[in-house]
């Protein structure tokens, strides 16, 4: 279960519910002066070394050419709505990837389902859209992985029903959006639930997730399963954090059924892959990436290694 296999019909539902806080996110970067930025309140600066590693083209043209499809939050969003800055997970972490590279990473939207064909076509060298790494993506592009995104659960402020794990839910009622890898797993897990001797998930659809936070807001359910990283930025961003609180569950950091997510590279530039891998781990190893996914209410799902093309499936 991942956040971007395909374009989930929640993703618009999302966006509205959210946008009311993108403004203080979009502001509180900025460039710094001598080839630094400042991401997520740390200041990144360029490594020659692996300055040195991109293609001859992207060092002459200073830029990395982005696809990403545009809204999908936590990952990507605009500052405000009607107007194309952009804010957003993916956005920050390419901040910080062309800060320690000294170079520029240029996002331009782009529908989902022509990213790929996109970058084959050398439209653009990569795209950060929160795309899941799968075997049939990584034979025509290559992925350097940097989160793991599952399914999350959201619960009302203060966690009153003390959900602490999926096995949690069992016996009560639960929001979801229907027609997601969401309602599959709570379908799956009610056999776990007869197996502990517990009541079934009271599985409660709706036709999108504003309409299942609604219910949770009003307590005709005791909890909400979506995508994690969704579920994080509402739990954050809700009326300033006092609305929902995100589920924690150790034994599934990026969330249940998590998958990796990847920034996909062309696969004509082997050196631009191995540069970003490169300074992917070097802001994993100084905590800059966790600082940015924390920054959208999720630490949880950054991974601890930049791997590369890491899905098995």
């Amino acid at each position: 279960m991942n956040a971007r296999t395909a374009r989930p019909a929640a993703a618009a539902a999302a966006a509205a519910t959210m946008l009311v806080s993108l403004s203080a996110c979009g502001g509180e970067d900025a460039a710094a002066p001598s080839g630094k930025v400042v991401i997520a309140g740390v200041e990144v600066v360029k490594d020659q070394k692996l300055h040195d590693l991109l293609p001859e083209k992207i060092k002459k043209s200073g830029e990395v050419r982005v696809a990403t499809d545009v809204p999908y939050p936590p990952f990507e969003m605009y500052v405000k709505e009607g107007e194309t800055a952009l804010t957003g997970l993916d956005h920050d972490l390419g901040q910080a990837l062309g800060g320690k590279l000294g170079v520029t990473f240029a996002f331009t939207p782009q529908k989902f389902d022509g990213i790929v064909p996109a970058i084959q076509a050398g439209k653009f060298d990569v795209a950060m859209s929160a795309i899941t790494d799968n075997e049939d993506r990584q034979k025509v592009v290559d992925f350097i992985d940097y989160s793991q995104s599952g399914s999350g659960i959201l619960v009302g402020d203060g966690n009153p029903s003390k959900v602490e794990k999926l096995d949690d839910l069992c016996g009560l009622k639960v929001a979801v959006q229907a027609a997601t890898n969401q309602l599959d797993l709570l379908k799956s897990h009610q056999d776990a639930c007869r197996a502990a001797g517990k009541g079934k998930i009271d599985i409660q659809t709706f036709p999108k997730d504003s309409d299942a936070q609604l219910a949770l807001r009003s307590g005709k359910v005791v909890a909400q399963v979506l995508t994690k990283p969704a579920a994080g930025w509402v739990a954050k961003t809700a009326d300033a954090g006092k609305a929902f609180d995100l589920v924690e569950d150790p034994a599934a950091p990026g969330g249940y059924n998590a998958s990796p997510n990847g920034i996909a590279i062309s696969k004509q530039l082997p050196e631009l892959t191995d540069a970003v891998q490169k300074a992917l781990q070097a802001l994993i190893d100084d905590g800059t990436l966790t600082k940015i996914c924390n920054k959208y209410g999720v630490p949880s799902i950054a991974v601890k290694e930049a791997t590369k093309n890491a899905s098995v499936d």
